[in-house]
């Protein structure tokens, strides 16, 4: 059994961070999917939610290591 995270950029704040490649919230920027960290998610939700916009989902695993099959 192998296990990987990626370590990469949040489109958000620009923060270095790792994350589960298959799991964590992105969004498209010039038509590329890029991640975001757990703490632009739940900065940017409340401002979503007000807008009548949907709240980005944080599936369970998003930031950290995901099995590799």
């Amino acid at each position: 059994m192998a296990w990987m995270f990626v370590l990469g950029n949040c489109i958000g704040c620009g923060k270095p961070f790792s994350f589960n490649a298959e799991r964590v919230p992105s969004v498209v920027v010039r038509g590329e999917r890029e991640p975001i960290c757990r703490e632009c998610v739940e900065r940017a939700n409340p401002l979503r939610e007000k807008n009548g916009l949907a709240p980005i989902v944080i599936l369970p695993g998003a930031y950290e290591a995901g099995e590799v099959a």
